[in-house]
């Protein structure tokens, strides 16, 4: 290599500059790199040489050295438990059986609670077929650890295997005094069934149950039961089972079980009586299994009326659910008081506790749209009264106690006012329905009031009355049009023209109405109706004077027309022509429907020459061109069309 000369600047290396930046389009990860170097064995270790042992001397100084390496191992940390068991395992495999037993009772003097040492060791004299040893082994380990579990089975197994059953029987004794879990009472139980022994396995139930009180183990003791044919028994169980848990403790399962049991023996009078028994003593939100239950039940061996009262029972505890958790339901309230009417045994103080309960939850804001469906439990209560107890003093209290807890003040309800006068009236207390219609329109007037009232007097033929109610009515409300109307068609029906046709002109010459349009279209109609042509005529120019309608000005023209006689054509035209005069200043659109109105009149009843006039009159179609610049300064011109009705009136 040059060596740089004393005086002269060293020269640094150049480095390559990277152009190209970005990602390389295929990414290797970790990951890729480690499975490539595992695909290509780049890391396989070779395996030791095999060692082959030819005399005894070689073969004892291998086991030598093997020993001072798991003797280093030991004594290097002498609490790693897995050291023991690969040291015991190595000997074991030598045939050393007495050197590996001395190793586990070495490992058992370290660590005595160590579950997994004791199975090894006692695996391994299994496997040697040193039976009593492995005995030895697990009195030892279910003196030490009585509440392992594992130790129990293997040992039990390993009687069983063995053929002494009694000396099984015993051990499983020794594990039972310790009470154990539920499973190692039904491996007794089993054991004990293997070889028949129906008692035996009857009194391990019986001291099953009461060490561990759980449902399902009475259960499977009377399916034991039942299974061997002692039903008798099974069904004793079950009777303990009930009376172990008493009133205060009761489980659907059990009454299941129990009713199922009765009915497999075509008992199915004992199973309903179970049912019924259980849905009485049980809190509703505690039995919803055995409500499907009974239901099944009933529809497969009850009759109609038994079926109906399981179903309902049901739809009630699930109405009553709802309603504990929002008393305000009132659609609730409504369901439930209807599944109680419809029952076929009607129960009249149960459904009037409901009814005082329903209207006990009063809404808690004074406002009407939270007593529309309140109001109507009041409403149901009464006429439940009044039609299914035929009880009407209590109906007509529950009416007066609504209407006072009713606020008037803030808002009232007619049809509540309106049945109570309806409920007196088939009281025949006339008197007395007169006098709530006339407070109810005392203390809060409405439009419903007015009319329910008047449509009672008309029912009742009191015609004086109902105009008397009229005249109050419009003083009430002088702007309401339906009601002049209605007034007015009373008169008519009475015969007294005179008297409507005077409601007619007080109703049209009112100050402010809220549906004049119809008022007058009636007024015109009831002239036209009674031949009295001038009087309609003279009421079209009167509202003319009101109004410029192009529908008013047709409407006119139409009726010129049906007049049918040799002028009728001619006051048509006329009518037609003056229109179009006063519509010149109105909107487009309202000549327009005047003139096509008149072309078709022309068409129908002119000649020639009126409906080439009509045509000179019709608008034209025109088009028009603008011219518009760009924001760039180029300017070019566009066509636009544009529909003009009339050219005098619209220009650009």
């Amino acid at each position: 290599m040059e060596q740089a000369q004393p005086g002269k600047p060293q020269r640094v290396p150049k480095v390559a500059k990277v152009k190209n930046k970005a990602p390389a389009e295929i990414q290797i990860t970790a990951e890729q790199l480690l499975r490539e170097a595992k695909e290509r064995d780049l890391e396989i270790v070779a395996a030791p040489p095999k060692q082959k042992i030819s005399d005894p001397e070689e073969l004892a100084a291998y086991r030598l050295k093997k020993r001072k390496g798991f003797e280093d191992n030991i004594r290097k940390n002498r609490m790693v438990i897995g050291n023991w068991l690969k040291y015991a395992a190595w000997e074991e495999s030598q045939t050393e059986i007495q050197r590996a037993r001395s190793v586990y009772e070495r490992a058992l003097d370290v660590d005595h609670r160590n579950i997994t040492l004791w199975l090894r060791y006692a695996e391994m004299e299994m496997r040697c077929r040193q039976v009593n040893h492995a005995r030895n082994l697990w009195d030892r380990a279910v003196t030490v650890m009585p509440r392992v579990n594992q130790f129990w089975y293997k040992y039990s197994y390993m009687e069983e295997m063995l053929g002494n059953v009694a000396g099984c029987r015993q051990v499983f004794e020794r594990w039972m005094e310790w009470h154990p879990h539920e499973q190692a009472w039904q491996t007794y139980i089993n054991f004990e069934l293997r070889y028949k022994e129906i008692d035996r396995a009857r009194s391990i139930y019986e001291r099953f149950v009461y060490t561990h009180p759980d449902v399902g183990h009475w259960i499977k003791y009377a399916r034991f039961e039942e299974k061997h044919g002692y039903i008798r028994s099974a069904r004793k169980v079950y009777e303990r089972a009930v009376e172990f848990y008493g009133e205060d403790f009761m489980d659907e399962k059990l009454f299941v079980g129990f009713a199922k049991f009765e009915e497999n023996q075509r008992e199915h009078e004992r199973a309903r009586v179970i049912y019924k028994y259980a849905l009485d003593n049980m809190s509703k939100d505690k039995s919803q299994d055995l409500y499907k239950a009974y239901t099944i039940h009933e529809k497969k061996y009850g009759d109609r009326t038994g079926i109906e009262s399981v179903i309902t029972s049901k739809r009630r505890l699930q109405y009553e659910e709802k309603l504990n958790e929002n008393p305000l339901d009132y659609d609730t309230w409504f369901d439930l008081l209807k599944l109680m009417e419809n029952a076929e045994e009607l129960d009249a103080e149960l459904i009037r506790d409901t009814y005082e309960k329903a209207i006990s939850h009063v809404p808690l804001a004074p406002e009407k749209i939270y007593w529309r469906r309140y109001i109507y439990l009041w409403i149901n209560y009464a006429l439940f009264e009044e039609m299914q107890l035929q009880d009407n003093e209590r109906a007509r209290q529950v009416y007066k106690a609504c209407l006072d807890l009713m606020p008037h003040k803030s808002f009232t309800f007619a049809k509540l006012w309106l049945l109570y006068a309806y409920f007196e009236v088939r009281m025949k207390n006339l008197q007395q329905a007169r006098k709530a219609m006339g407070t109810a329109i005392g203390i809060c007037p409405k439009d419903k009031l007015f009319r329910g009232y008047i449509d009672l007097e008309i029912q009742l033929r009191e015609f004086d009355r109902a105009r008397i109610l009229y005249q109050k009515f419009l003083e009430f409300g002088p702007e309401n049009c339906t009601t002049w109307l209605k007034f007015a068609e009373l008169e008519c029906l009475l015969g007294d023209l005179e008297r409507a046709r005077a409601i007619y002109e007080l109703a049209v010459n009112q100050p402010r109405l809220d549906m004049p349009e119809i008022l007058w279209k009636t007024y015109i109609d009831f002239e036209i109706e009674h031949s009295e042509t001038e009087r309609a005529r003279e009421l079209y120019y009167r509202l003319l004077e009101r109004t410029q309608h192009v529908k008013v000005w047709m409407s006119l023209a139409q009726f010129e027309l049906g007049i049918g006689d040799d002028n009728s054509i001619i006051g048509a035209r006329r009518v037609f022509e003056k229109a179009n005069e006063r519509l010149r200043s109105n909107e487009k659109e309202e000549r327009l429907m005047l003139l096509e109105a008149w072309k078709t009149f022309e068409y129908t009843n002119g000649n020639e020459v009126t409906q080439e006039t009509i045509h000179e009159k019709m608008p034209r179609k025109i088009k028009k061109r603008r011219k518009i610049e760009t924001a760039d300064g180029v300017s070019f011109r566009i066509e636009r069309k544009s529909s003009l009705f009339f050219l005098f009136l619209s220009k650009f």
